[in-house]
């Protein structure tokens, strides 16, 4: 793989982090540079571009953005359609308007479970404890 060598100025702090996380893990800085820019900067090449675009701006969300981006964004109206065309799909054939609903419903889903999942992994990055924020969110927990 072919590199390019970019000169970037850095505050002080943040230097110091990824020297620390260099040390750390017995690598360079410049590894641990580029290995965070890869994180934030993933390669999208199996995503259509407007989620890949939405996916990538994330990281400039605020803590509170991102946390509202933790919450589904299926309502329970559709969570409850989808589960009734899985549900039919098991028992016969479904229609084609079914199939089209069945699979818009489908993608809408997978793309809360990426845009959540995105969110979370963010939050984690910035330090929030992340476990028991979702544990509250998955039926049947209670928060301790």
């Amino acid at each position: 793989m072919s590199t390019t060598t970019v000169p970037v100025q850095l505050p002080e702090p943040l230097f110091r982090r990824l020297k620390r996380a260099a040390d750390l893990t017995h690598r360079s800085v410049e590894e641990i540079a580029a290995t965070s820019l890869e994180a934030v900067l993933p390669p999208a090449s199996n995503l259509p571009p407007d989620i890949a675009d939405e996916l990538a701006t994330m990281h400039l969300f605020s803590d509170e953005a991102l946390w509202a981006a933790t919450e589904p964004s299926l309502s329970p109206a559709e969570e409850r359609r989808l589960a009734q065309l899985n549900s039919a799909a098991g028992e016969r054939e479904l229609t084609p308007a079914e199939e089209s609903e069945q699979q818009n419903l489908i993608t809408a889903f997978q793309r809360s479970v990426l845009r959540r999942a995105k969110a979370l992994a963010i939050l984690a990055q910035r330090g929030h404890p992340i476990a028991a924020a979702t544990d509250e969110k998955i039926p049947g927990n209670a928060a301790k």
